[in-house]
């Protein structure tokens, strides 16, 4: 039996790979086990984020959030952080 692969494939901003790098060990691990996850079918978990100036979409993992955007198969994760930092 074979795992059948995403969809979509996780692209990350060099920001993006500073802010997990930020976050501790434990976060950043399930941070990655939810991010394959979302990436079966990322719209339905994501949230319209209403100033498209940081980017398009959210996700909540725990009290951080993950910035991204939609490019044809490839999602693009712009920032990531703590909830109360991540839209400053």
């Amino acid at each position: 039996m074979t795992k059948s692969s995403a969809k979509f494939s996780l692209l990350y901003t060099k920001t993006a790979v500073r802010d997990i790098r930020k976050l501790d060990v434990v976060v950043q691990k399930k941070i990655q086990k939810k991010l394959k996850f979302y990436a079966d079918n990322p719209l339905f978990y994501a949230k319209k984020l209403t100033n498209f100036a940081l980017g398009s979409y959210r996700w909540r993992i725990g009290n951080h959030r993950i910035v991204f955007d939609i490019n044809q198969n490839n999602i693009i994760i712009l920032r990531a952080g703590h909830r109360k930092e991540i839209y400053q």
